[in-house]
């Protein structure tokens, strides 16, 4: 074998040379440029490694071209999948190879024989949907399951949740088709002995390696047999034992979880499980983490599919504003999550009960719950399966590392070794939230070491050698899935002893003797506190909003970002991310923003800062929906990230033409309030119309939407003149029939006051209707929500600033606000406090409601009009993440709207992004996604309800059909009701 030590770096290369014999037989993308390489420094580990180079392959000849490239040139190779991995396995200084864009195919299902033959980049859920028609599945599914590939799993050696009935990744692998280094291309196996003697004979590249591996195992024999910890979660190392003839020489699950050291796997067929019919999930509560872990063997012995672990910190951590679980789990401080198969939910639930029933001593509950309804388990699965990213920060906010995150010992030595790691913790004064795979003995935490500092990094080192002896002496493996990487290389000589450490080298170089295999991970390990993500400048660029959650600090925000990649989901369900859902590539994706701009503060990858083109392009297609704020496990908000960025970027250059025509939509629709109908002639003009939207970067495909003949606040006026003249916080109502319930300020936000003013007319209606006296402003405001999505943040500032005197004496009164259009109410809730930080803005915040939380809030006792019909609503992004719609599924309910809310994610429109001409296509994409097709398919008389007047506009623009704020549906309500009574 090579010395590590002298592994080609940059300055080595023929670059150029490189670049061309790439390109030559490549036909996917190669990229060498500083946009790319800032996207792959990362997976989500704690480490961080600059490629030289990133390829996407479109097909298998394109690995095999990049790979003889590399070879060529002496380029070091990372092989990598979706980027998920959390130990650093997936990043590498050389060629970096993405199957996750293009090989994504499943080659043959074969549902007779249980076996399908897979691409690498293949994700893991659509192996799952695949099979599911024939009754099977993968067994092994890690909670990154949305957007993991095949190809990673191998590498890791994944598991996830279901391990405890259908094994490992490498249990479940057939063969591999695999690439050496050296361009060697092989398909392996299950190898008897007589095979392996034959193959071993042959005068080729492959014959040399069958000798070389009987030799191996020849050599290593007993050790193999009694040294390698005896546990179904034995991932760290090389799983060398499965060489072993009563293992069936096994050559393809010996290299599964190789992490990219070994060959690049080009395919590879996988064994499919026969899934039960049905399944149900029996919550079982207990005191602590230990007590739950000592019910484990007895819990194995009624043949569970899984046996997963939580605890109250966790459960705690989703809830918060926008990531609410609302999830009801038994008394106890831990849970244990038990699922039982059946033939019917029946059969299921009574696998349940009588695992229940049949608990004794230390393993019975303090109370248990055996749940079937789908909605409740998702929920359920939901807490458990978003732990990667909820725990990245602890309660009090601290930054919580991986590193030791993985270890796993037999169970029936879990409580054991949970007791004995809290003590170690303790010892150390380190906090962390311990969940994971009690099954099979597998504990995940991410623990708040201070990796910033030397001080931090050598206590770091410390703890970690100190708890792999721990899991060690408990017979156990310092990595249960997640693989070893950079974060546990360096640690296996304290679990396996120098012996088998040196098998592994042995290993390594019959695969990879020239070291170029992903270097530095398993054998010859670089340092566990080397090449760590911190940040590399003392301090934060100065910043135009206050990131409150993270101490003010820009660089920490983005450090949110743990790389787990639920942003990169294909589907739903939920918001995050939209424009990835469309485009698939990694730069559209919430974690490959927030790489871009963690690389830009960090100065060496993106070197120019704020003025960075490459960080423009990344962020270009956010659609500044908000839903990451919601949906990103640690509340990542790219739309203020975004908005920051494009403030610093355009700051004393010309802006882009939408962000005066469509930024500045306020002051023109106040313009236009003079002579709307003339405007309305000028924009609806062929020729003129035409000029004018491209003047103002708008699509030629969007019709301009209309400005109304008058305006809200007029109608108010003239219809309300009383109630606009009223001292604030005075009544001046005589009401007959309902109860007087107060003032309420309804906000006239541009939309409604000057494109829809037939929305808040119809609000007016029902918050009287619901006993209240309705007041507007005295005075111009705006939230400032068009100014800020553009970047404009000085002028949202100054006009958020004056919105706020304007609404003082009203909130010092106790006046509640209404707004209705989502995108300005949760502005006001939230890009308020973040722009112009200060108790007033806080009080503002904390007054502002939707109509339906309003009413759940002042008049719970009031019953809407009875509308009676069937609907489906598309929910704003922006109340999504900032707000939530549980108050309004409950006044569609009271109001009897039979309302399918769907899971269409963003519309697409979101703002002035839909209306820009370089983002057409993709608004459009976004919505064809489910939302467009969904109204169209509805029934003629279903209720299309969307409170976003984007949403509406898409809706109506894409479909020809008119869609309603809720607050139109209630007043038509109304408007019977009255009739009605008229009549009668």
């Amino acid at each position: 074998m090579a010395d590590p030590h002298t592994i080609a770096a940059p300055d080595d290369i023929d670059v150029d040379g490189f670049r061309r014999a790439l390109h030559a037989e490549f036909s996917g993308t190669v990229s060498f440029g500083p946009g790319a390489r800032a996207l792959y420094t990362a997976d989500a580990s704690n480490y961080r490694h600059v490629p030289l180079a990133v390829a996407l392959p479109r097909t298998t000849d394109d690995i095999i071209a990049a790979v003889a490239a590399a070879r060529a040139h002496g380029v070091p190779l990372t092989p990598r999948g979706g980027g998920t991995s959390i130990a650093g396995n997936a990043i590498g200084s050389g060629l970096v190879i993405d199957t996750s864009r293009h090989l994504t195919a499943i080659e043959n299902l074969d549902p007779a024989a249980r076996t399908a033959q897979v691409q690498p980049g293949l994700i893991l859920d659509d192996l799952h949907a695949a099979a599911a028609p024939h009754g099977l599945t993968f067994g092994p599914d890690p909670s990154t399951h949305s957007r993991c590939t095949l190809g990673g799993m191998i590498g890791n050696n994944a598991c996830g949740a279901h391990s405890v009935a259908w094994g490992t990744t490498a249990d479940n692998v057939e063969s591999l088709d695999v690439l050496l280094y050296d361009g060697t291309r092989m398909t392996v196996g299950a190898t008897s002995a007589e095979e392996l003697d034959r193959r071993a004979a042959l005068p080729t590249p492959e014959g040399r390696i069958y000798a070389a591996l009987r030799e191996l195992t020849a050599t290593y024999m007993a050790d193999l047999r009694t040294n390698m910890p005896q546990l179904s979660r034995r991932v760290s190392g090389y799983a060398l034992d499965r060489l072993l003839p009563e293992h069936g020489g096994h050559i393809a699950r010996a290299l599964t979880g190789t992490e990219g050291s070994c060959v690049t796997v080009l395919g590879a067929t996988v064994r499919l499980a026969e899934a039960p019919p049905a399944r149900a999930l029996v919550v079982l509560g207990y005191p602590d983490a230990p007590s739950a872990a000592d019910a484990v063997p007895e819990l194995l012995d009624h043949g569970p599919l899984t046996v997963e672990g939580l605890n109250h910190r966790l459960v705690a951590g989703l809830d918060r504003p926008g990531a609410r679980s609302g999830v009801a789990l038994p008394k106890g401080r831990a849970w244990l999550m038990v699922e039982m198969g059946g033939a019917g939910r029946d059969d299921a639930a009574a696998a349940g009960h009588a695992l229940v029933r049949g608990l004794t001593g230390a393993a019975r509950p303090l109370e248990a719950a055996v749940v079937t309804d789908p909605a409740h388990t998702r929920a359920l699965w939901r807490i458990r399966e978003e732990g990667a990213g909820l725990t990245s920060r602890t309660p009090d906010g601290a930054e919580a590392w991986s590193g030791f995150e993985d270890a796993a010992v037999p169970p029936e030595r879990l409580g054991s070794y949970l007791r004995e790691f809290d003590a170690l913790m303790r010892r150390h004064g380190r906090d962390g939230v311990a969940y994971g795979h009690f099954g099979e003995g597998c504990m995940h935490i991410r623990i708040d070491f201070e990796l910033g500092d030397p001080a931090g990094q050598r206590g770091f080192r410390t703890f970690m050698e100190e708890a792999a002896d721990l899991v060690a002496a408990h017979g156990g493996s310092i990595s249960g899935e997640h693989g070893d990487g950079q974060a546990r290389s360096e640690l296996l000589p304290r679990m396996y002893g120098k012996r088998l450490c040196q098998a592994f080298g042995e290993f390594k170089a019959i695969w990879d003797p020239d070291n170029r295999m992903n270097p530095g991970i398993i054998v010859d390990p670089k340092p566990l506190d080397a090449d760590l993500r911190v940040p590399a400048v003392p301090r934060a660029p100065l910043t135009m909003l206050a990131y409150p959650e993270d101490q003010g600090d820009f660089a920490r925000a983005l450090r949110r970002c743990s790389g787990v990649g639920k942003c990169r989901r294909h589907e739903g369900p939920g918001v995050m991310c939209p424009s990835y859902m469309v485009t698939r590539e990694e730069k559209d994706s919430t974690r490959g923003r927030a790489r871009m701009l963690f690389e830009m503060v960090n100065g060496e990858v993106i070197t120019d800062g704020w003025r960075s083109e490459e960080v423009r392009d990344s962020l270009d297609l956010c659609l500044s929906c908000k839903g990451c704020r919601s949906d990103c496990p640690v509340n990542v908000d790219m739309a203020a990230y975004k908005a920051e960025f494009l403030y610093h970027h355009y700051r004393g250059r010309v802006r882009p033409a939408s962000h005066y025509s469509m930024g500045w939509l306020p002051l023109w629709a106040r313009l236009a309030a003079v002579a709307p109908a003339e405007v309305n002639r000028l924009g609806g003009a062929r020729y003129l119309g035409d000029a004018l939207k491209r003047l103002g970067g708008v699509a030629p495909q969007r019709a301009i939407p209309e400005f109304s003949r008058t305006t809200f606040a007029r109608w108010f006026r003239r219809n309300r003149g009383a109630a606009a003249r009223r001292p604030i916080g005075a009544s001046g109502r005589t009401h007959t029939g309902t109860d007087h319930r107060g003032t309420v300020l309804l906000w006239p936000d541009t939309f409604g006051n000057h494109l829809t003013p037939q929305v808040p007319v119809a609000a007016v209606r029902v918050l009287e209707a619901a006993g209240f006296d309705v007041v507007l402003p005295r005075g111009q405001v705006c939230c400032g929500l068009t100014w800020v999505s553009t970047g404009q943040l000085g002028v949202a500032r100054a006009v958020m600033r004056r919105s706020l005197r304007v609404l003082a004496p009203h909130v010092a009164a106790g006046v509640p606000i209404v707004g209705l259009e989502p995108s300005c109410t949760a502005a006001l809730r939230s890009d308020l406090v973040e722009l112009v930080p200060g108790k007033q803005s806080d009080r503002v915040a904390e007054s502002v409601h939707t109509l339906a939380g309003f009413l759940r809030a002042f008049a719970p006792d009031w019953s809407p009009p009875h509308i009676g019909a069937a609907a489906i609503s598309q929910v704003h992004c922006h109340q999504h993440a900032v707000i939530g719609f549980d108050a309004d599924r409950e006044l569609m309910d009271r109001a009897g709207i039979d309302g399918e809310v769907l899971d269409s994610g963003c519309c697409g429109l979101a703002g002035n992004f839909g209306f820009e001409a370089e983002h057409y296509d993709v608004s459009t994409a976004v919505g064809e996604r489910v939302l467009l097709p969904a109204v169209r398919a509805a029934a003629h008389d279903t209720l299309v309800l969307a409170d976003g007047f984007s949403c509406r506009t898409q809706i109506e623009q894409h479909t020809g059909r008119p869609a309603l704020h809720l607050a139109e549906a209630l007043a038509r309500g109304l408007h019977r009701r009255v009739s009605q009574k008229t009549q009668q």
